[in-house]
């Protein structure tokens, strides 16, 4: 088999999900999570029902089709932050510039989805998933990032702490855009509560998991 073969085949792959889930995120949209099934996606997508459930195993990823990009986000940022620079900052930095491209990943999705996401108990729940993932990737790179001996607390309480932050700005971004809202005034909302509840983690966190400088 060719490198090209091998390409076109990989873009037919990521056509055929972009299209499923691209149907899937219209229908969910006009009728509600809960009012749609997989074979209907199929069908929109033109695709077999097997299709559909092998690029997605769950109905809920259909609709939350970022899982991998949301749980890795946080452990990716601190990989990659700069000498110098603790967790903490990383993470702050990083939140506030999502927030200023008023980011999907972070939550601005705009009212439609927000309350598709609200009115399933199914997609609350597989979301909630997602939080706890990210949280325990999160706590896995801190531990590998200090050094952690086996079975030690420290990073599995300070991801608790940064994921607890992460997932209440999430939940203050949806919920503001279902009151109402625009993103503009969401983002002004969400930075200010975003710099208090990283100011106040910085007593016990500023100082942690802090890069050596070159």
């Amino acid at each position: 088999m060719t490198e090209q073969t091998m390409g076109l085949r990989e873009l037919k792959k990521r056509q055929t999900r972009e299209n499923i889930s691209n149907q899937a995120t219209r229908l969910f949209l006009e009728r509600g999570f809960d009012n749609v099934t997989i074979a209907e996606v199929a069908a929109a997508a033109q695709v077999a029902k097997m299709t559909v459930t092998n690029y997605f195993p769950r109905k809920e990823d259909l609709a939350l089709d970022m899982h991998d990009v949301f749980v890795r986000l946080l452990a990716t940022i601190v990989r990659e932050r700069e000498p110098g620079e603790s967790a903490l900052a990383a993470l702050r930095r990083a939140f506030l510039a999502a927030v200023a491209e008023r980011n999907p990943v972070i939550g601005f999705s705009g009212p439609a989805f927000a309350r598709m996401i609200m009115d399933s108990p199914a997609l609350v729940a597989r979301l909630r998933e997602f939080h706890d993932d990210r949280e325990k990737l999160l706590g896995d790179r801190l531990a590998e990032e200090t050094g952690a001996a086996p079975g030690d607390i420290l990073p599995r309480v300070a991801a608790a702490q940064l994921g607890a932050v992460h997932r209440l700005l999430f939940e203050e971004i949806l919920r503001r855009t279902l009151d109402g809202d625009g993103d503009d005034a969401v983002a002004a909302a969400v930075e200010r509560d975003a710099r208090i509840a990283f100011d106040a983690l910085e007593p016990s966190l500023g100082d942690y998991a802090v890069r050596p400088a070159r």
